[in-house]
């Protein structure tokens, strides 16, 4: 199964993609979210080229444990999407994914990162890693 993991960010959109045979989370670029239609025409690519079949979102709530504004617009994007492709999708609760990323290093951008750390958290939570 091919997962790919996605940080929405009003600049920049962070992937990172893994699949559950190697359990291996890997950075796989960043979309820039400027333009909100060009990002989720490269996105909706990106998922029908890659052949994803599951796609994690990270969640950001509030420190008061409520949505935002930012995680309205997370889940507009994402209903938009899913007119787009046929991929089911599943939303993560995201709690300082940036900044957990940020001690991961350097060499990868700060939204792959934070991608990844979504990413291998989903992993860890659904013990999906070398299952399927």
């Amino acid at each position: 199964m091919i997962l790919l993991a996605i940080d929405f960010g009003t600049k920049n959109i962070g992937l990172a993609k893994a699949s559950t045979e190697v359990d291996v989370v890997l950075p796989f670029g960043v979309i820039s979210n400027v333009d909100k239609n060009q990002a989720e025409q490269e996105l909706v690519k990106l998922i029908k080229d890659q052949r994803v079949d599951k796609i994690i979102v990270g969640l950001p709530f509030g420190l008061d444990g409520k949505e935002n504004n930012n995680t309205i617009r997370i889940r507009e994007f994402v209903e938009r999407l899913k007119k787009e492709v046929d991929v089911s999708f599943e939303f993560i609760t995201e709690v300082f994914s940036s900044q957990a990323g940020d001690r991961m290093g350097v060499g990868v951008s700060r939204d792959e990162k934070s991608a990844m750390v979504i990413l291998q958290s989903y992993l860890e939570k659904t013990a999906l890693g070398g299952k399927q």
